[in-house]
């Protein structure tokens, strides 16, 4: 089943599933921007991520008729088409290739800034919430000199009311007062 997902320059670009993937034949986009398709199979095919991916599918070309061409998955086609250098394509589909590539360093440059500014917005907060756990465990430190300072000070409170009790329970009487 075939799906038209755009139009370059007049020309549809239709999707063709395969094992339950979406595929586009690159034919018709190099025929639409002035590029030799043939070119860029071998270009595809010795780029070392996208070479793993094309296939051979039957699709409907223009004509109507059943033809086997080379396809990208959908999901690479965005990134083959980066590649595209301006200079080489037809006069008319320069400008278009021009845009499409700013829009892919425009939209790049957003993910990872956005990504690094995530990242340093992150790093703050866990600066903060590691700040906050040293001040606990500051107060924790002088809670516990309090406490074992106070601890000292009950001991010795105890040892002079035992003192005392002791006295007070067992008078020795005196001679010489």
């Amino acid at each position: 089943m075939q799906t038209l997902i755009s139009k370059i320059n007049g020309v549809d670009i239709v999707t063709v599933e395969r094992d339950g993937e979406i595929f586009v034949p690159i034919k018709p986009i190099c025929e639409a921007i002035g590029i030799d398709d043939r070119a860029q199979r071998d270009k595809i095919q010795s780029d070392e991520i996208l070479g793993t991916t094309g296939v051979l599918s039957t699709s409907v070309a223009a004509d109507g008729k059943g033809r086997e061409m080379y396809c990208l998955p959908l999901r690479y086609i965005y990134g083959w088409l980066f590649t595209i250098n301006p200079k080489n394509v037809a006069q008319d589909a320069r400008a278009t290739v021009t845009r499409y590539r700013r829009e892919c360093y425009d939209v790049l440059y957003v993910y990872f800034n956005e990504s690094a500014r995530r990242q340093q917005e992150q790093n703050r907060a866990e600066k903060a919430l590691l700040d906050e756990k040293a001040q606990c465990l500051r107060v924790i430190s002088k809670s516990k000199e309090c406490i074992n300072t106070a601890n000292v000070r009950i001991r010795k409170v105890d040892e002079q009311l035992a003192k005392l009790q002791d006295e007070r329970l067992n008078p020795q009487p005196t001679l010489f007062s």
